[in-house]
């Protein structure tokens, strides 16, 4: 049944319809499941309109607009690069929603193009209201003769020294052009001579040698390195008549995974796929708008990609992602109200042992970036690497700061004589060069370094510490659903559980058991749901055990925070719970395949977008479970890769007073009317807006006030403490 004959059906025989509807569904139909690559697109145009928003500040609307600009990099990079390598393989296989590789990429593209389209119209609109702020962004032909002087005879001083013109003629082979890197096309000839030379220039991009905005003058006005380079091109070729200078860019295929089945060094594997990486095919070719068509056909040939699909033009700045720079000018005015992560409250006790703190208070909720990654993970690390009766510690990688205090720990323990074992993931797409350096530096100090287990990635966030109390060993741990990377503890929003639950810590014994020996061996874990065993199975279990409750008239309702639903089954399950009377809350950062709203099938979902100042990162599963309330966090996404080829954690959160965080939480997202889209039936997503009288302030607000309550409370009760001792002194 189509679902314009399931509304007829509803509007003519409303009764019949439910019966009839809920039994003729099917759920391996294509028309039900949202596509995986088109619903990320959509999270980019809720990113796109952050910086569209007048009520953000200025350089914050700028940082949204340079993140649009770096997710489609990664976006051709990954998603598109692997249904390339699909369609190259005479793959006709259909997705769950129906369409075939191609089918994807050209769908995408349109959307792309679109998106592209409404970020140049931004990119003008920021350039005049920066102008207005006292930031101006111009071209070289804009500035004074006094400018240009100055502009050239930096060129001359840092820019030059650093170019390699590279001529394209039979002598001289088209050369290699290297990932993201932006470069000139420059056409020369000789005075009086009809014949032109191609030659391509390597713009000399880095954040501390040569910026992409090279600043003239004291006062904030920028130029655009390129164009800088591009009207001093005399230098480079004298003598010879300049008759266009381009520019563009290339991007690779970064899909360039081996077999790691058949591998007997993982690290020597992990480094030739990087090599290989570098050398992928391209996958994406974008050129400023005005360039000839003949030298488009002529690169778009050279770097063997088909001039009508893979050639983007691209009007003002390519590479948007370089506008970082001018984001991070020291401007409070242009920026968000400032932010500074307060501590912990019950990390705040007279106790300066943070094991004894975990031991006597229970387990503890962290929640960043509103609570400090400094003074609770990075300080758990440097404890338990100084603390004589701690004997031994593990932990898992993934991605983590260049400048990293936690490996700096790591190392102190080992050098202080403690067991350190780590779990370094070496295929963390992006980090895998960082990951590498750090396995290799972490072993010559003594670290025992393994990579996890074969064919699966290691994506949980855990920190183990076995410690002599003194009533014998204990197990204290750390597990997360970010990254122990400082970075973007500061900017991603994230929660850690400290715990010294026996029981956990007894699954965690298992757990990395598991990862160190790689022996697939029946582990029964009592409270963990690790993946990719486990954790499938027993959301499916609850799932269902929601809709069961609901027919026996105890009321379910199941809430998922997620950053993507991507996984059939779990799809299906909650369509199936939804059909039975059960309300579901998603709460789903970027790709989604549900669709809520469909009478009969999913009106009892509904699923929103949580969009602003910090990047949803968290995790949490709740299940009403007939008012025995289940509360879990987690590292895995509801995709079918975390789900079924990863090593995820989820873990309980079992104590009243951390549940009640975790649902105040949720509350403040569910009722968002600042920052929160909602998900229509066919995918399309609406702004929600507060009406008179509702709160008009976002979930990031009130999850910074909350975290700045709770500690102001917890330092008064501590002054009233004090004050009462000095009193019965």
């Amino acid at each position: 049944m189509s679902l314009d004959e399931q509304k007829n059906l509803i509007e003519s025989e409303p009764d019949q319809a439910e019966k009839q509807i809920t039994t003729e569904f099917d759920l391996n139909a294509s028309e039900w499941f949202l596509n995986r690559e088109l619903t990320w697109l959509e999270f980019n145009r809720r990113v796109l309109h952050e910086g569209q928003d007048s009520r953000n500040p200025l350089l914050e609307r700028l940082f949204f607009l340079s993140v649009v600009g770096s997710n489609l990099d990664e976006f051709f990079m990954k998603r598109i690069g692997g249904l390339k390598q699909l369609v190259g393989a005479g793959v006709k296989t259909l997705s769950v929603d129906g369409r075939t590789p191609q089918e994807q990429i050209d769908d995408c593209h349109i959307v792309v193009q679109d998106i592209l389209k409404q970020n140049q119209m931004l990119e003008v609109a920021l350039k005049t209201l920066l102008a207005d702020a006292g930031i101006v962004i111009i071209g070289y032909d804009q500035l004074t003769k006094e400018q240009k002087t100055f502009a050239d005879n930096y060129f001359y001083d840092n820019i030059y020294p650093l170019l390699t013109p590279q001529g394209t003629d039979p002598a001289h082979p088209f050369p290699f052009i290297s990932n993201l890197s932006l470069n000139l096309l420059v056409k020369a000839s000789y005075p009086n001579t009809d014949h032109a030379y191609l030659n391509r220039i390597k713009v000399p991009v880095d954040s501390e040698v040569s910026p992409r905005f090279i600043k003239i003058g004291e006062e904030d006005l920028y130029v655009p390195i390129e164009d800088v380079i591009a009207n001093n091109l005399d230098l480079l070729f004298p003598g010879m008549v300049i008759e266009s200078c381009d520019f563009f860019r290339v991007t690779r295929n970064a899909i360039t995974e081996r077999d790691q089945e058949q591998a007997n060094d993982l690290l020597s594997m992990i480094e030739s796929a990087l090599r290989d990486r570098k050398f992928a095919e391209v996958v994406r070719l974008e050129v400023n708008s005005n360039m000839s068509l003949p030298l488009r056909g002529m690169l778009a040939a050279e770097l063997n990609i088909n001039e009508d699909k893979d050639v983007f033009e691209v009007e003002g700045l390519i590479s948007k992602r370089h506008l970082m720079q001018i984001v991070q000018l020291d401007r409070q005015d242009l920026h968000f109200p400032p932010h500074q992560p307060v501590d912990h409250p019950e990390l705040l006790g007279e106790d300066p042992n943070i094991f004894h703190i975990i031991r006597e208070r229970g387990s503890l909720l962290l929640q960043h970036p509103y609570e400090s990654f400094d003074t609770s993970v990075e300080r758990f690390i440097k404890e338990a690497s100084q603390d004589p009766k701690v004997l031994a510690i593990k932990m898992t990688l993934y991605r983590t700061a260049e400048q990293s205090r936690v490996m700096q720990y790591l190392i102190d323990a080992a050098q202080n004589g403690k067991q350190v074992a780590v779990v370094v993931e070496l295929k963390a797409r992006f980090d895998e060069s960082a990951n590498i350096r750090w396995a290799r530096f972490l072993e010559e100090v003594g670290i025992h370094v393994t990579y996890g287990v074969v064919g699966l990635k290691t994506h949980s966030k855990v920190i183990f510490v076995v410690r002599k109390d003194f009533d014998g060993l204990h197990r204290y741990a750390h597990i997360g659903t970010g990254n122990y990377h400082a970075g973007t503890a500061r900017g991603y929003s994230d929660l850690g559980l400290f715990t010294c639950d026996s029981v956990i810590g007894s699954d965690l014994t298992d757990l990395f058991n598991y990862l160190t020996t790689g022996y697939t061996v029946a582990r029964k874990y009592k409270k963990l749901l690790p993946c990719p065993n486990l954790l499938k199975k027993r959301l499916l279990e609850k799932i269902a055990r929601e809709g069961k409750l609901q027919a026996d008239g105890k009321g379910g309702l199941i809430q998922l925070k997620t950053n993507a639903l991507e996984d059939e089954d779990i799809t299906r399950a909650l369509y199936k719970v939804s059909q039975s009377g059960v309300h579901v809350d998603l709460i789903v950062r970027d790709s989604c395949r549900l669709r809520p709203g469909i009478p009969g099938l999913s009106e009892n979902v509904r699923v929103i977008s949580i969009v602003g100042r910090f990047l949803e990162h968290s995790r949490i599963f709740y299940f009403r479970n007939g008012g025995q309330e289940e509360y879990f966090i987690a590292s895995a996404d509801l995709m079918k890769r975390n789900l079924e080829s990863r090593v995820e954690v989820c873990t309980p959160v079992e104590s009243p007073r951390l549940q009640a965080l975790l649902r105040e939480m949720l509350d403040i997202q569910l009722n968002d009317r600042h920052s929160c889209w909602e998900m229509q039936s066919d995918g399309s997503y609406v702004k929600l807006q507060a009406k008179p009288g509702e709160d008009e302030h976002s979930s990031f607000e009130h999850l910074i006030k909350n975290a700045e309550k709770r500690l102001k409370t917890t330092l008064r009760m501590v002054v009233k403490k004090g004050k009462s001792q000095l009193k019965k002194k």
